[in-house]
């Protein structure tokens, strides 16, 4: 697959670090598995990682945490 951000770069498995912010509460998750750009660093996820991200981001919302640093669990 190519990338569709930078139109030339091969898109393979690995794992990305995102960053998250809502209001006041910015939450980094690492390890999140995806593909990844080999060209750009652009990244893409499936629909079932994009759900249990936004859950983990969700719930740090709830707790009113400020900067929170999670390690991606399935």
């Amino acid at each position: 697959m190519k990338c569709v951000i930078c139109k030339s770069g091969s898109v393979e498995p690995g794992t990305v670090t995102v960053t998250l912010q809502r209001g006041q509460t910015v939450v980094v998750i690492k390890e999140v598995p995806g593909k990844v750009c080999l060209q750009c660093g652009e990244y893409y996820l499936d629909v079932a990682v994009t759900d249990r991200v936004m859950s983990m981001a969700e719930e740090a919302v709830k707790r009113n945490a400020e900067v929170e640093i999670l390690r991606y669990a399935a």
